[in-house]
């Protein structure tokens, strides 16, 4: 599991900028329609689980089911933070892109225990939505080129000619 962790740091940074920015669009009244899309926790998190298993596998060597459960510790982390996020717009009594009435699939404003109870299905669905995602990276990681590959070996500095010109 700590490994998970230490190899996702990149991907739990740009996790917690992206919540932020989506946080602060929303408490800045930053219209839903018009930029929901910006800052999409979503597709951040299905990307990263396709290439973070498309990378471990040709590079660290993870087997199917390593790279599915990266995936899912990564769909079950950005949960948690969609799900804090909008406990604390709910509590902070502010409208932000994790409680707008479209983001909990909602025609009209719902209370926050009515959100909880939509957002903690996502908890499990989530999680099992990036792991095959993962696992979709983990199949096309065979398209990478091999580690060995991919070491560089040192070159020497190539010599330029300079021209002198003499007066």
């Amino acid at each position: 599991m700590a490994d998970y962790l230490r190899i996702g740091r990149m991907y739990f940074v740009l996790l917690a900028i992206f919540a932020v920015a989506r946080f602060a669009q929303g408490a800045m009244g930053v219209p839903y329609a018009k930029a929901h899309h910006v800052f999409s926790i979503f597709i951040l998190t299905v990307l990263a689980s396709v290439f973070y298993a498309a990378f471990c596998r040709r590079w660290r060597g993870f087997r199917l089911l390593q790279a599915m459960c990266l995936g899912a510790i990564f769909g079950f982390v950005a949960q948690v933070v969609i799900f804090l996020a909008t406990m604390i717009s709910y509590a902070l009594g502010i409208e932000t892109f994790f409680n707008h009435m479209t983001a909990l699939n909602q025609t009209e404003a719902v209370p926050m225990g009515r959100a909880v109870g939509l957002r903690a299905p996502a908890l499990v669905i989530f999680p099992i939505i990036n792991a095959i995602a993962a696992a979709i990276g983990w199949a096309l990681g065979g398209l990478l080129p091999d580690a060995s590959a991919m070491r560089a070996t040192p070159v020497a500095p190539a010599t330029v000619p300079t021209t002198r010109m003499v007066l």
